[in-house]
């Protein structure tokens, strides 16, 4: 058998013989932790390559994913489906090798990680999904949800603030089987940490409530394996500070910034083969080394017991294993659609004036005895974000729950949601205000490009939020959201608009969904069954004129009544008006369909949004016009700030009737 070192050299090869053929990567971050990894791969990790997918695996996160080579070398080497031949395409167009790791079951990729700290807070959301699923399902005798966490993290990645939001909750939690490994080095790219960071950073993970070992030989397996075992029996989080030499191997660069994000240069991979007395060609893995690293048999030794214990929980627990095996597809209950549906109809049969917020806790309240796999939560605002259920419990170290208080976290919360969607089982929502979008941006941004079924409850939608002032009042906010491809902002009028958004957002699509949702009420619309099944089509004809129109009024939200009293308002003037819920949802419809709503031969169009107007032009045409919001708002009553800033029936009529060259009557 190979001697570890010798093991970890083949990481260590691969990585500098891929980033050297790119041209391009990040070779010091594979080289320092390779030890570290063959330790946890080789003696640890429960996991088969040939089921990447396997519900029971570890799971194994690269929070500090510019070093990806190091994942790729070790997907390969133990058996997954990933080629030599994809490693030598390492950045290049198409191929299963980006120069970050991007989601990819199919290799085992199990988050797309690069924005530091975010896998991180991923992986702190798979944990909670472990455990949560385990309480549920596991009974005496029949433990099927068993798995640990482990995440490698660097220097980046414990700067980022996200880091302190996730590990802190994830240390309140009690999530025992989440075991991070600190890659420190005291290397980033400017170059050494120690004048920029000085925390004292196993103080601060113990102050968290973590179990932490400090001061471990990353280049020490046996130190290593020691300390993860001890890890394995704390029942908290572990922190493992791993003092490690960044591009270790390479003798003239090794511990320096320039083996951070650049090419060894041939030279120097050169020098590091003679030092690592690794003496085979770029690419090239002994027979005997991969004879050691390969993983396949042990893995399907280990899924095969997990596939009896599921075919014993299946004979005991039928019910139990079936609704498991659902929500781990991600299917939906027969029974949820049958609560939807008979909210949206009660909707329709007693209508109500409310706030959307107030309509959309309504939603849940309707729903989520229907739906176990929904798991809720609120940034410090679940009052006002109307985001708890009737009768669902809240999560603690100590007992199990549907209901997160995340406290005022609200980035943390973005990716621990994320990581609640990655693990499977859950369709993870969390509310915040909509201007605090801000703060999870990039949270949601990475939900839509991993495609995952994450919801963001997004109310006090706009200036109509009033005494609060401009710091809570969103303005360009629908807008900025509304450019993250992928993700569909659903803005809806009323009870009814906003239980469809739900509808639509629960459904199992590529991508995830922000429901923007009002403080101020609003007046429920008349709606009849036609106009219910259209506003899932993200745009419809809410109101229409007897005859061709000659205006359109085109409006979402809280503006969709008030659209509606411009119309009553317009006598002698054929009005339409087009409740547009969700942009992206109407823009993926057929020509025909967005022809019949919006006429070609109809241009005079005026949208009316409290917020900037950039998205409406690709609606309304050159000659259209926006009733929008251009700058920020003000503190005062919502009413007031509303009517200052011209969203009244008598503004938006006298822009009607200046666009169809009416003038302003009497």
């Amino acid at each position: 058998m190979p001697a570890p070192r010798t093991l970890a050299n083949a990481i260590r090869a691969l990585s500098m013989d891929a980033v050297e053929q790119a041209a391009s990567g990040h070779p010091g971050m594979p080289m320092g932790m390779a030890d570290i990894a063959e330790v946890l791969w080789r003696r640890h990790l429960k996991h088969n390559p040939a089921n990447p997918c396997w519900p029971d695996r570890d799971r194994f996160v690269v929070s500090n994913g510019h070093g990806s080579m190091l994942l790729y070398s070790l997907l390969h080497l133990t058996g997954y489906p990933l080629a030599m031949e994809e490693l030598q395409a390492f950045r290049q167009l198409h191929s299963r090798t980006p120069g970050h790791p991007e989601l990819d079951r199919g290799i085992g990729v199990e988050t797309t990680t690069g924005p530091l700290g975010q896998g991180l807070a991923n992986a702190v959301g798979m944990a909670l999904a472990e455990r949560l699923l385990g309480d549920r399902y596991n009974h005496d005798g029949h433990e099927v949800v068993n798995h640990r966490t482990y995440v490698f993290a660097g220097d980046g990645c414990l700067m980022e603030g996200v880091s302190h939001e996730a590990c802190s909750l994830a240390g309140t939690l009690r999530l025992g089987k989440l075991i991070v490994f600190y890659d420190d080095n005291g290397i980033s790219i400017d170059g050494e940490t120690k004048g920029w960071f000085t925390d004292d950073t196993a103080g601060r993970f113990s102050a968290y409530g973590w179990h932490v070992v400090p001061d471990i030989d990353g280049h020490d397996p046996e130190a290593v394996d020691q300390a993860i075992r001890e890890a394995q029996a704390d029942p908290r989080p572990s922190f493992l500070c791993c003092r490690t030499v960044i591009g270790y191997g390479a003798p003239q660069k090794q511990g320096t910034a320039d083996t951070h994000g650049a090419p060894l240069g041939a030279e120097e991979v050169a020098r590091a083969r003679e030092t690592l007395d690794w003496l085979h060609p770029p690419f090239e893995v002994p027979a005997e080394i991969r004879e050691a690293w390969d993983a396949r048999e042990q893995g399907a030794e280990m899924e095969s017991q997990w596939q009896a214990r599921m075919k014993d929980y299946a004979a005991s627990c039928p019910e139990d294993a079936a609704e498991l095996a659902r929500r781990l597809e991600g299917d939906l209950p027969e029974a949820f659609t049958e609560a939807i549906d008979a909210h949206i109809k009660n909707q329709l049969m007693e209508p109500a004036k409310a706030a959307t917020r107030k309509h959309s806790g309504n939603t849940l309240d309707a729903i989520a005895g229907s739906l176990p796999e929904l798991i809720g939560g609120s940034a410090d605002l679940t009052g006002s974000n109307n985001t708890q259920p009737k009768g669902s419990r809240a999560v603690s170290a100590d007992e199990s729950g549907t209901y997160i208080y995340y406290g005022v976290r609200e980035f943390g919360m973005g990716a621990v949601m994320n990581g609640l969607a990655l693990h499977g089982g859950f369709i993870p929502y969390g509310g915040t205000f909509l201007t605090f979008s801000d703060y999870a941006r990039n949270s949601i941004r990475m939900a839509a490009l991993m495609h995952q079924r994450v919801i963001f409850v997004l109310t006090h939608d706009s200036i109509g939020l009033g005494e609060d002032g401009p710091t809570h009042q969103a303005v360009e906010h629908l807008a900025s959201l509304r450019l993250i491809p992928g993700l569909e902002v659903w803005r809806p009028a009323d009870a009814v608009e906003t239980a469809v958004a739900w509808k639509c957002a629960l459904q199992p699509r590529n991508g995830p969904t922000a429901l923007a949702l009002s403080r101020q009420s609003v007046a429920q619309l008349e709606h009849t069954p036609e106009t219910v099944a259209l506003s899932a089509r993200g745009g419809y004809v809410l109101v229409d004129s007897d005859g061709p129109p000659e205006l359109i009024l085109l409006a979402t939200g809280s503006e969709v009544g008030l659209a509606v009293e411009c119309a009553a308002a317009l006598d002698g003037i054929r009005t339409r008006v087009v409740s547009m819920p969700c942009m992206e949802q109407f823009a993926r419809q057929d020509p025909g369909y967005q022809e019949q709503v919006l006429p070609s031969e109809v241009s005079a169009r005026i949208a009316v949004e409290a917020g900037v107007s950039a998205p409406w032009h690709r609606w309304i045409g050159p000659q259209g016009r926006v009733l929008g919001v251009e700058e920020f708002g003000h503190s005062a009553p919502g009413a007031r700030v509303m009517e200052h800033f011209g969203f009244t029936v008598e503004n938006l009529t006298t822009m009607a009737r200046e666009m169809l060259g009416q003038g302003v009557t009497a």
